[in-house]
């Protein structure tokens, strides 16, 4: 793509494809967004219960747990998930209004861009979050010895807080390639963000996940994967079939021109972020397979579990330890 009009580039940011339609500039409000309404509205009801499974999260591990390695990275992911489905709350709804009163000064708004950069911070970084915390299961089985006596105490925070860091490098880059007149390819960083997005944070993790998962079923010590792991699994699963169209939809349309791929990825990333707190819920809650206790109950049993199984022995013990792992 040529790089030489930047200026257009971002005005293109965000822009729909029916600026090929003449009747676009007859009629903004068309039966053509009707769909984009739709979505938009189911995006905002996703958005409306989610951030209160995830402060339930938050309050939980914040504030009547002890802190644990495992417990800081969902602690960030949930604090990462609520800031994005909030940010998700208010796009969809401007969308609506600006449809609803026929009025596209948000359309081509200073306030879109910065919104659209919001989004992708949080995105990633949730993306990122939970990735670490995937990885930080795994390192527990694989490595027990290691990760209960040498492994590095403020090690989960420091990686937490790389993380943040480098979901804002991303974005920050990709500000400055797309709205100021650099050597640097707008188009082409957003699809080598994709790109490392997919392989690092998205296959890496479910590879890695599913062949441990098999391994602890497959070993010579066959255990049970335990409520934890399977939410760990879920979780990963469910980031996959989340993030992946995401991935795709800035790969192949890095600036956004079709207006209705956008919403699908608004409407995928808040039933990522939202669903986290359910499968914590349902991990915890379903004993013997019935629902029991609150949601905080299930949020202790969950949690409290990877505390014991950190403290247990994997040596003649493990057969205690697939009870409760």
């Amino acid at each position: 793509m040529v790089e030489a009009n930047t200026t257009d580039l971002s005005l293109n940011y965000v822009t729909s494809g029916y600026a090929d339609s003449p009747a676009v500039n007859q009629s903004p409000c068309i039966p053509k967004d009707y769909m984009l309404l739709i979505i938009s509205g189911v995006c905002i009801g996703v958005c409306l219960c989610g951030p209160v499974g995830n402060m339930i999260v938050v309050w939980v591990l914040g504030f009547h747990m002890k802190r644990s390695p495992f417990t800081i990275c969902v602690l960030n992911l949930a604090i990462a998930d609520f800031s994005l489905l909030l940010l998700l709350l208010v796009i969809p709804t401007l969308y609506i209004i600006s449809k609803a009163f026929c009025h596209f000064l948000f359309e081509h708004s200073l306030i879109k861009y910065i919104l659209m950069d919001l989004f992708l911070f949080w995105y990633f970084a949730s993306m990122y979050l939970l990735t670490a915390k995937s990885m930080e299961r795994c390192l527990s089985v694989l490595f027990p010895i290691w990760y209960r006596c040498r492994r590095p105490k403020h090690l989960s925070g420091i990686m937490c807080g790389v993380l943040w860091a480098f979901a804002g490098l991303f974005v920050s880059f990709v500000f400055i390639s797309c709205y100021f007149r650099l050597n640097i390819s707008c188009v082409q960083l957003l699809r080598g963000v994709s790109i490392v997005n997919f392989l690092i944070f998205s296959l890496f993790p479910l590879l890695s996940n599913l062949s441990l998962f098999i391994k602890l079923q497959r070993g010579s010590q066959r255990r049970h994967p335990g409520k934890l792991y399977v939410a760990v699994l879920l979780n990963v699963i469910f980031l996959f079939i989340f993030g992946l169209p995401f991935s795709v939809v800035v790969f192949l349309d890095p600036i956004y021109l079709n207006q209705f791929y956008l919403h699908i990825s608004y409407l995928l990333a808040s039933l990522n972020s939202s669903i986290n707190p359910l499968i914590y819920f349902l991990a915890g809650s379903c004993w013997q397979r019935q629902f029991q206790g609150s949601a905080k109950v299930a949020l202790l049993r969950v949690f409290e579990e990877k505390a014991v199984s950190e403290e247990e022995s994997h040596g003649p013990e493990d057969a205690a330890v697939g009870t409760t792992v």
